[in-house]
């Protein structure tokens, strides 16, 4: 989160295109088109700096031009274009395990993901799985059904249908809360994902990698999704390309048997070469955005902290921080502040209200958290079939800045379960913000005498560390390391 509160969206179809490839083992052929077309080409430029936004922005690392060179390498075995200079290949400094394609030749893969990653190959067949998506033109069925079905999956979940109606309040779930990734984190049908699936496999063995490296990639994702299950308090429960791509462990076993029906001679996976270029990458939050560790948020250049209520989850973006849980969802943010917190209430309201005046005027009341003048009201919005509490719930840090929660919660509740999370944010110490440092990944070479075990207790986490470094390296709990072989581990 950089302190700003987002309006915009995304909007996305995955839609791009290539030529009909053959039938994979006894799999249909898929329908699929064969070109950018110049309105893609169009709608991708236009979305593509909205994305980069979304997703905190393209990563700066060195990693970014690797990333390019074998997205583009595999992005032309769909036969959408021949020239690799009409795709853009972009490595997004996005903690949350995701990838995904736009039309018009964009192609994106977030560095957490990537951080999952042992090899080259599997990187080329996660984004050859995405292109497939975009040249079976899944998007598009997936945006009819989204039409027809409304908001279905954003973040307000179940709650979003109260804003849907007449309400003035519509814009809040459309403006506010977001809904900008909302095409992109709809769920495929197990269809779509088989299909993507043969044909990210089919780009992987024309372009001379292994085939079998998306089984590999979707046996790891696997494992992280069990892991994060496990992890209390984690901010995220499910991998993101995990939620959207569903059941990932029932279809390892299909992409092996795809793969071998191939019968393709290449075998290239250049582990050392990805590994290379891994190495240093930032994993997790970045603290430029803010950090999440269990339920406590922090920002060192914002100098803010807060923790959300138990059984919550957070997730942590470019311009907000979302809190979800069965019991309401949140956003916290900031935004434009004259020093009256009246007013910059009201005006969160009208603005994420389309500013049309439909929403009711109120009190709005003040207390003090902490040391920070704080103000707050709750709007009533109703439909013809349900009813939510809206709440803005904003801070005074003063020098001209402000920041706000942004509630919502079934009817009645008013701010509700979310008491102790707008009781508990303060400003953070310098020396708090001093010591917020980035983890990153390293690649280190087994030395003789090392174990699973001894390598697990350099990994930066107080939680978890044997599993972390299992899952990251995608071994096994009895996994046995040779002197001069090189893993992941993540530190400071």
């Amino acid at each position: 989160m950089k302190g700003k509160w987002a309006l915009g969206g995304v909007g996305a179809a995955l839609v791009v295109a290539m030529t009909a490839p053959a039938v994979i083992g006894q799999q249909r052929a898929i329908r699929t088109t064969s070109s950018i077309s110049a309105q893609d080409k169009a709608s991708g430029a236009k979305q593509h700096p909205e994305l980069l936004k979304e997703f905190g922005g393209a990563y700066a690392g060195p990693q970014a031009k690797y990333v390019e060179g074998v997205g583009r390498r595999i992005a032309v075995q769909s036969g959408l274009s021949n020239a690799q200079g009409d795709f853009t290949v972009t490595l997004l400094n996005s903690p949350v395990n995701n990838a995904f394609a736009i039309p018009g030749g964009y192609v994106y893969v977030t560095r957490q993901l990537m951080a999952l990653m042992n090899d080259e190959a599997e990187l080329a067949g996660v984004l050859g799985h995405e292109v497939g998506h975009v040249a079976a033109e899944h998007g598009q069925r997936r945006q009819k059904a989204a039409q027809r079905n409304a908001i279905g999956g954003a973040l307000l979940g179940a709650l979003a249908g109260a804003f849907l109606g007449d309400s003035g309040l519509a814009g809040i779930v459309q403006k506010g809360i977001g809904t900008g990734s909302q095409l992109l984190t709809l769920k495929f049908s197990r269809t779509q994902e088989y299909e993507a699936d043969d044909l990210g496999i089919r780009y992987l063995a024309s372009a001379g990698y292994d085939p079998r490296a998306l089984s590999s990639m979707l046996a790891s994702l696997a494992a992280q999704s069990s892991l994060d299950a496990r992890v209390a308090g984690s901010a995220r429960s499910m991998p993101e390309w995990a939620s959207t791509h569903p059941d990932p462990a029932s279809r390892v076993t299909r992409a092996a048997r795809a793969a071998d029906a191939t019968r393709a001679t290449g075998k290239t996976r250049n582990r050392d070469a990805f590994l290379n270029a891994l190495d240093g990458v930032l994993y997790g939050d970045d603290p430029k955005q803010g950090v999440i560790d269990g339920n406590r948020f922090r920002h060192p250049d914002l100098r803010v902290s807060f923790t959300a209520p138990g059984g919550f989850g957070m997730e942590n973006g470019t311009d907000a921080v979302s809190i979800t849980g069965s019991g309401g969802q949140a956003q916290f943010s900031g935004g434009a502040y004259n020093g009256d917190l009246a007013a910059y209430v009201n005006g969160v309201f009208a603005r994420l209200g389309g500013g049309n005046g439909g929403v009711p005027q109120g009190e709005v009341q003040r207390t003090t958290i902490n040391g920070l003048p704080a103000a707050w009201r709750t709007v009533r919005a109703s439909t013809q079939s349900s009813q939510v509490d809206a709440t803005v719930f904003a801070y005074d840090f003063g020098g001209g800045k402000a920041y706000h929660f942004l509630l919502i919660t079934p009817a009645g509740r008013g701010v509700g379960p979310f008491v102790p999370m707008v009781e508990s944010i303060q400003r953070l110490s310098a020396q708090d913000a001093a010591a917020i440092k980035p983890r990153r990944v390293q690649i280190v070479t087994v030395k003789s005498g090392d174990t699973v075990q001894s390598l697990a207790k350099r990994m930066a986490y107080s939680d978890y560390p044997l599993e972390r470094f299992l899952t990251i390296n995608a071994f096994t709990a009895n996994a046995a390391l040779r002197p001069g072989q090189r893993v992941k581990i993540v530190g400071w």
